[in-house]
């Protein structure tokens, strides 16, 4: 398995540039706009593409990891890490802060989002690190705070045969403000179980 590297915040594109951004050659704090989101069709008849996402290459075999800080106030702040081949077949992967609760969770999205989260509010204040392996057919999510056990997430079906790309990604569709900060990007090898 390849060893961990880490990938410089220079590296990455953004599908949409987020208010700021700016790193202290460690950390890189980002802000949010006010209304950004990714979501397609289901329950609620929107698209929504506006999502601050940082992407860079990541193929059949590869991992990435981002860590990542925020103050988990604002209705539907999120931050995880996005997954893209094209605009309608994607997955945002992470915290999204919701009804007074931490939810760690999925959406996944062929033409169609679905979404799956689970309450985490004992991991408010902690540091998050999400992970996304990239297999065949295939991204598998887990997630951790600080250096505690990894949960897997989700296993979601995903074309090994398109390009993708990965990386840090926040949003914040209901205020202003939300700032995170993002204290890690790696990539490595995938996960080679799900057991």
């Amino acid at each position: 398995m390849p060893q961990p590297h880490t990938i410089p915040w220079s590296d990455g594109v953004w599908t949409t540039a987020p208010l700021s951004a700016r790193t202290d050659g460690v950390a890189l704090d980002v802000t949010a706009a006010e209304g950004s989101d990714a979501w397609r069709h289901t329950a609620y008849g929107f698209v929504h593409d506006t999502e601050h996402a940082l992407l860079s290459p990541l193929a059949v075999g590869e991992a990435m990891e981002v860590s990542f800080q925020a103050p988990w106030d604002g209705q539907f702040d999120q931050a995880g890490v996005f997954v893209r081949i094209d605009d309608e077949h994607w997955i945002k992967a992470g915290i999204e802060y919701a009804d007074g609760h931490l939810g760690l969770g999925a959406v996944v999205t062929d033409i169609r989002s679905d979404w799956s989260v689970g309450h985490v509010d004992e991991w408010h204040g902690r540091e998050v690190t999400v992970r996304v392996s990239r297999w065949a057919d295939a991204v598998i999510v887990r997630a951790r705070a600080d250096d505690g056990d990894w949960r897997l997430v989700r296993v979601a079906p995903f074309d090994g045969a398109s390009p993708a790309s990965a990386g840090p990604f926040l949003a914040a569709p209901a205020r202003a403000g939300l700032v995170v900060r993002f204290t890690r990007w790696e990539r490595s090898g995938a996960d080679e179980a799900l057991h």
